[in-house]
């Protein structure tokens, strides 16, 4: 071997050692990164209007009607969404009126917010395992499988465990884009021995439930969708009456993450049995959940374009 070969492999060992070894950066104040994130906002003015619509509790069809219309292209991804495959509707709806009137209220919400939160997700990237795209797919599907497990347990407004499980990790996005260098060298480190919020506290000096709950409250996000956030990994903390939703969260966080849809590339998410207890699934419970998930993300796969 030559010694250009030599040192150029000597070189490469060298950078991808200091690439695993890389310093932990200096923390950020917290207070410090939610002024920046406030400055620009992360979410488009309209989700978050789309979102205090849906909180307040005289609001109707007629007021989210107005939100949603006032733009275009926001107004035709809902009708795609609507006259998709998901909906299996024999006649092809072509305004919103009639889609409202169809769907309901709850539904176009969540059409609606999960079209302007994947905005998000328009600029693609990976580091190591973590996959921009795949994040986008854990947080849908999560959304899913509460909303299925909701349904099932017959728990009043069910369709907000799909809004709760859409955005129970917007933390990490919020991480991603506006603390990138310190959440690249934590995403490095994951090697599956510690838990994410350890490493993010070690790394970020912060978690993305504590993160992801500050933006909440000052972004008014639904109550359920603020308990969400803060309790998904662990929803025995949760004292009010959004239990049933976070439960909810937190068991399909877990089965997604289990079944490979994970949000950081790595499964690390424990088993929550005391959840399980308390929700009363048995093991068949799971199982069947888990296979029914395949047909129904498979059902709103346009859910899924961003």
């Amino acid at each position: 071997m030559t010694n250009n070969a030599t040192c150029m492999m000597e070189s490469n060992t060298a950078t991808s050692g200091a690439l695993a070894r890389r310093a932990i950066p200096k923390h950020i104040p917290l207070n410090q990164v939610l002024a920046r994130i406030n400055e620009i906002s992360t979410l488009p003015h309209l989700a978050l209007r789309v979102m205090q619509v849906a909180n307040d509790p005289e609001a109707g069809a007629a007021e989210l009607k107005n939100v949603v219309e006032a733009d275009a292209a926001l107004s035709a991804r809902v009708l795609r969404s609507v006259n998709s495959s998901a909906y299996a509707l024999q006649t092809k709806i072509t305004n919103l009126h009639y889609a409202i009137s169809y769907l309901g209220f709850n539904q176009i919400r969540n059409l609606a917010v999960t079209a302007l939160v994947s905005e998000a997700f328009k600029l693609r990237g990976t580091i190591g395992r973590y996959d921009r795209a795949e994040l986008w797919r854990h947080i849908v599907s999560v959304g899913i499988c509460a909303r299925m497990l909701a349904a099932r347990k017959r728990i009043p407004n069910y369709e907000d465990a799909y809004l709760a499980g859409l955005l129970h990790d917007f933390g990490i996005i919020l991480e991603d884009q506006h603390l990138h260098d310190s959440f690249e060298a934590m995403i490095i480190a994951l090697d599956g021995t510690r838990s994410l919020s350890e490493l993010e506290e070690e790394y970020l000096g912060f978690n993305h439930s504590t993160i992801g709950l500050w933006m909440g409250k000052n972004w008014k996000f639904p109550p359920a969708v603020q308990s969400s956030i803060q309790y998904h990994h662990a929803s025995h903390k949760c004292t009010n009456e959004h239990v049933p939703i976070v439960q909810c969260v937190e068991i399909a966080d877990f089965i997604c993450s289990f079944k490979g849809i994970t949000s950081v590339g790595i499964n690390l998410v424990p088993p929550p049995k005391d959840t399980i207890m308390a929700m009363e699934l048995t093991k068949d419970d799971l199982k069947v959940l888990i296979t029914d998930l395949d047909t129904e993300i498979l059902r709103y796969e346009s859910l899924f374009k961003v």
